[in-house]
């Protein structure tokens, strides 16, 4: 998708999920109606999800798609973004040292990760797509503005 096109639906979809979560603080009730907007409204979205630390493991939360991997042990594409602390884009998973495949038909990802309001790590947001090369710089920032609004108090009514 050209950049600016692509920014505009990023910025189209912050609204629309503004309005969605008005109602509540809740992160987990946010991130689920985060994970449904983005993965029907992108089209090269194949996965959509949230996996939470727990226990030094990372556990699949909410999602949408196919069945995910229920439990993340340390390595591939989402560890990579919990231990470094940056967004982590493949263009081409099967290229990804120690790449997790959950599903054959994923082919590229990025992962986000995700902080409490202190700043502390809890988990990560990771986007699969059945297409290479799917993910760039202009995803990372869309995606990240949408993240935003998770601890956003003003708009709840």
């Amino acid at each position: 998708m050209e950049t600016s096109r692509k920014l505009a639906k990023y910025d189209r979809l912050y609204d629309q999920i503004k309005q969605y979560i008005q109602t509540t603080e809740d992160i987990w009730a946010r991130l689920a109606t985060m994970e449904a907007v983005l993965h029907h409204k992108m089209q090269s979205f194949f996965w959509t999800g949230v996996y939470v630390l727990v226990d030094g493991d990372l556990i699949v939360r909410s999602y949408q798609g196919p069945v995910a991997c229920q439990k993340l042990r340390n390595g591939g594409v989402c560890w990579a973004a919990i231990n470094s602390g940056e967004t982590v884009i493949v263009d081409n998973v099967e290229e990804f040292p120690g790449h997790i495949a959950c599903n054959a038909a994923s082919k590229s990802e990025i992962v986000i990760p995700l902080r409490d309001p202190e700043g502390r790590i809890f988990g990560c947001l990771d986007v699969d797509s059945d297409q290479l090369g799917a993910f760039d710089r202009e995803d990372e920032a869309g995606l990240k503005k949408i993240l935003s609004l998770l601890y956003q108090s003003d708009s709840v009514k």
